[in-house]
């Protein structure tokens, strides 16, 4: 079986990659296995070096690798350049951090207590397309500095980025298995679940393919981490700076062509200022350029498949037909999309309900502050949310009222190796980065001395 691997652009077949045997999998596994032995074994300081030879390879091959994201997934070359040094970033993070994180816990008792943290095994990752390096290394860095191994399933059009990942861990001197790739099919997902070398699961994906792997994970009774779907809310009040809400809103729609769990999708304004921030958004939407993503002049590359594009105008499509009014865009050419603004969207617009993945913003109207609130809380998902406001003490207190993993004031929303990321309700379960995040796949063990 071969997995082709397509430009969204220019439509161009740019690679083949042959899908493993069973048998050649089995020995993947096995690879794991043995390299875990070791690797558990070695100091913080070995892991830290290697680490950072890893970001310094990241770092100077940045262009070469960010173009590499661009021709497999269509994102504009500099953003794919900007991906690699945040995931070199992250891996300076951990190199730097893991230690005192993973530092024992000792407890107020008449006898001597701890809780300490031993690595657990292989953690098995599913990662998505739309940022092919850096969903990976921001659960692979903390998982390698813990001591743990990794196998990756990447998706099937970035095969190339997983292979010059994997390289790049074997140049900067990782020992073989400890990170490892599979170009597998979906068929062979749960034999590598139910190995008993693998002791988490980790996955950045639809809230389908969470539902399918969750599932087989609890089957084998194997811990998780699922980060889904998500359809943020972007929130605007009366007294916020219309201005820069806009101009945020723009960057965090439309930044990877709308391509994101974590980018703005319902864009909730109160009705004072409701008319003034649609024509502010409209016009800095408006001069976005969508095209070719290696030309300089380009803001927008196309999507990353063409069946996500005729999503896409199905969704627009029947939002129109149930009152959504377009202000913006809306044009599809094969995988390229116009950047697209609609408003008037309620509730039972399909524009609200289902998340789009893609450049289209919609524009909510709120009476006021807490019926936007109720509105941002009305829905299945909750990954992450915007407030914007002048007050930041009222934004703190609806902070704490919104249901979601993550709430930015006055900010693009956005993750962070400092802090803690992920979502609840059908986003997901679970925590990556920060300190929380190194621990998920941790074996934290408490030990009684009397």
């Amino acid at each position: 079986m071969i997995i082709k691997s397509v430009n969204p652009y220019s439509q161009a077949v740019i690679a083949e990659h042959e899908v493993l045997t069973n048998e050649q999998l089995t020995q993947k596994i096995e690879l794991s296995e043995k390299a875990f032995k070791n690797w558990r074994n070695s100091t913080f300081q070995e892991r830290a070096d290697k680490m950072k030879k890893l970001a310094n390879i990241l770092r100077a091959r940045k262009e070469e690798l960010g173009l590499l994201i661009t021709n497999e997934m269509g994102k504009i070359l500099s953003e794919g350049v900007s991906e690699v040094e945040k995931s070199a970033g992250n891996c300076d993070f951990y190199a730097d951090n893991a230690e005192q994180m993973l530092q024992d816990v000792y407890y107020d008792t008449p006898f001597k207590s701890m809780s300490v943290y031993d690595p657990s095994g292989a953690i098995f990752a599913v990662m998505p397309w739309n940022y092919p390096f850096w969903q990976v290394l921001r659960y692979a860095a903390p998982a390698v500095m813990a001591g743990n191994v990794t196998i990756l399933k990447h998706a099937s059009n970035v095969q190339g980025c997983a292979k010059a990942i994997e390289n790049a861990f074997l140049e900067a001197g990782f020992p073989e298995g400890v990170f490892q790739q599979v170009t597998i099919s979906l068929s062979q997902v749960e034999s590598i679940i139910a190995s008993d070398i693998v002791s988490g699961v980790t996955l950045t994906g639809s809230e389908m393919a969470g539902s399918s792997v969750a599932s087989l994970a609890g089957k084998h009774i194997k811990k998780t981490v699922m980060e889904l779907g998500g359809s943020d809310a972007f929130i605007v009040l009366d007294d916020a700076d219309i201005e820069k809400a806009a101009t945020i809103a723009t960057q965090s729609r439309m930044l990877n062509a709308g391509q994101a769990c974590i980018c703005a999708k319902r864009f909730i304004v109160t009705e004072k200022i409701g008319d003034e921030f649609a024509h502010l958004f409209a016009q800095k939407i408006n001069a976005l350029n969508q095209g070719n993503p290696l030309q300089n002049e380009i803001n927008m590359g196309p999507l990353a498949k063409l069946e996500f594009a005729n999503t896409l105008s199905s969704q627009l499509e029947k939002s129109l037909q149930q009152g959504a009014k377009i202000l913006v865009g809306g044009e599809q050419d094969k995988c390229n999309f116009q950047p697209t603004l609609i408003d008037f969207v309620d509730s039972n617009n399909i524009a609200f309900q289902e998340e789009t993945f893609g450049p289209l913003a919609t524009i909510i109207r709120a009476k006021d502050e807490n019926d936007a609130i109720a509105i941002a809380n009305n829905h299945r998902y909750g990954l992450a949310s915007a407030i914007w406001t002048e007050d930041r003490e009222k934004a703190y207190k609806l902070a704490r009222r919104i249901e979601a993993g993550n709430v930015f004031v006055n900010s693009l929303v956005r993750s962070d190796s400092r802090i803690p990321f992920g979502g609840i309700k059908k986003s997901g379960y679970g925590r990556e980065l920060s300190e929380i995040g190194i621990k998920e796949f941790m074996n934290m063990k408490s030990i009684i001395i009397e």
